[in-house]
């Protein structure tokens, strides 16, 4: 319901307005950067779209098109979304996925396509929408709608559908039957195809405002510092909650951060080579998840050389720690820095020995650093 959307206030109002004025768009797209609730709008829209007793301000929640769409198992209500491949791609539709899918959005509404992934134990495999799915939406669309009402198909990350399956869907999405409607949710809108893209109205989705995502999350975490959460989330809830659910971790990265400038300042080399084989022991995910935290801290000590603290993200601890490190990071070696752990990066993620990895980043830091 679009109580349950947090912030974009302005863009509720419109599509209120819109469904109240009966100009309901055949194919309405909603892009915008990750975490800013495309996909609880485009939910909460089919909903009020379904709904038998629509409000003012939102779905009745009562009705039995409301009590169907709770679990998000309502006849009329029909998702795509990026899948990995089964077993052939003949067979490779969404329907294979379905019940982790909607276990995945009763789990909340906001979450990325790594969360999908994960769902999925995709690995390193890549999720597309095949062409199998094409079939697949011309004949769910095709059935008269079950309660009596609108049909509604929302496909999540239409970027991802490959050209076949784009290119059969063109007409239907042009000309969908009667009291049906396409809800697409986009992060990179450039990379639909051209043709799919004219046949939409676009509404462009911004980052949440400050005020917004912090009174979401003070509702559902009281206890915690919300306000720097919120302003190192950059308007995305979905950025929040990961946040949260990292703070253990963070801690971690923050004394192996310290650590690690600590040993290659004082060139340690042996307690370096030590302090690479322990974070090769912590699993690809939290490699990948550390060298993000240590691009974010070198980007934080670099902008606090500037004495603009309205321009920093830091908490109290990595500020704290900031008094003394930021003067290392300079114009001189910044942008060699952030190469370098972007190198890192790109090498776990291509399955490169994390031990070398890691022991070669720390050499390098030796060099970086008194610069």
């Amino acid at each position: 319901m679009f109580s349950q959307v947090v912030g974009q206030t302005d863009i509720k109002e419109r599509l209120l307005q819109e469904a109240q004025a009966g100009r309901v768009p055949h194919a309405l797209l909603l892009s915008g950067p990750s975490g800013c609730g495309k996909l609880a709008l485009a939910v909460s829209y089919a909903q009020y779209l379904l709904c038998h007793r629509p409000g003012t301000h939102d779905a009745c929640g009562e009705c039995p098109s409301c009590r169907t769409f709770t679990h998000f198992v309502h006849p009329d209500l029909h998702f795509v979304f990026p899948i990995i491949k089964y077993k052939t791609a003949e067979s490779s539709v969404c329907d294979v996925y379905i019940d982790a899918w909607r276990k995945r959005l009763q789990a909340g509404l906001y979450f990325d396509l790594n969360d999908w992934l994960g769902d999925m134990k995709a690995e390193n495999q890549q999720a597309l929408i095949y062409a199998a799915e094409a079939a697949q939406i011309q004949r769910k669309l095709a059935l008269k709608s079950t309660l009596g009402g609108r049909k509604a198909m929302i496909v999540w990350m239409p970027e991802k559908m490959n050209a076949e399956c784009a290119n059969k869907l063109l007409k239907l999405i042009e000309e969908p039957p009667e009291q049906t409607n396409f809800l697409l949710v986009s992060d990179e809108p450039e990379k639909i195809l051209p043709t799919i893209l004219s046949r939409t109205q676009q509404i462009e989705v911004k980052g949440i405002d400050h005020e917004s995502l912090v009174e979401a999350l003070r509702k559902t975490h009281p206890t915690e510092d919300v306000e720097a959460l919120a302003r190192n989330a950059r308007g995305s809830y979905t950025a929040a909650l990961k946040s949260l659910d990292a703070s253990r971790d963070n801690l971690l990265f923050f004394d192996l951060f310290v650590m690690l400038m600590r040993l290659s300042y004082q060139r340690k080399i042996k307690d370096m080579r030590k302090w690479s084989e322990q974070i090769a022991g912590m699993g690809r995910e939290r490699q990948k998840n550390f060298l993000t935290y240590c691009q974010r801290l070198v980007r934080e000590n670099f902008i606090y050389n500037f004495r603009r603290p309205e321009l920093n993200y830091l908490t109290a601890q990595e500020g704290d720690f900031a008094k003394n490190f930021a003067r290392f990071v300079n114009e001189r070696n910044v942008i060699k820095i952030m190469d370098e752990l972007s190198d890192a990066q790109r090498d776990i993620e291509q399955n490169v020995n994390p031990r070398i990895v890691f022991f070669d980043f720390a050499l390098k830091m030796i060099v970086l650093l008194i610069q």
